[in-house]
């Protein structure tokens, strides 16, 4: 996937809808530090930052399909991203995310 500096990407777990039961895990980077995660069942919905804070304020979750938004990307954003859904039945799915 391609994005140009200072645009919104959605990554898109090709789900309409999440089951109750499924969690989500969003993972960025080669070290896979987690980003974002969802539990239906208890409610949460969170973002998180890496420790160098390159994601602060610029991640958004969608809480019915677990697609994930970052706004205003940048060349720090670049990378692959990681989607773990897990529930009734596991997946995953890879993005390789590259900005000019």
């Amino acid at each position: 996937m391609s994005a140009t500096e200072g645009d919104s990407v959605t990554l898109h777990t090709d789900v309409t809808q999440i089951r109750v039961d499924d969690d989500i895990l969003w993972k960025f980077g080669a070290e896979k530090s987690q980003i974002a995660n969802m539990k239906i069942k208890k409610q949460i919905f969170n973002t998180s930052d890496v420790p160098d804070g390159r994601f602060r304020n610029r991640l958004k979750l969608d809480n019915q399909t677990g697609s994930l938004t970052i706004t205003n990307i940048t060349t720090e954003h670049a990378g692959l991203y990681e989607i773990e859904i897990t529930g009734a039945k596991k997946s995953s799915k890879t993005f390789n995310v590259f900005v000019n």
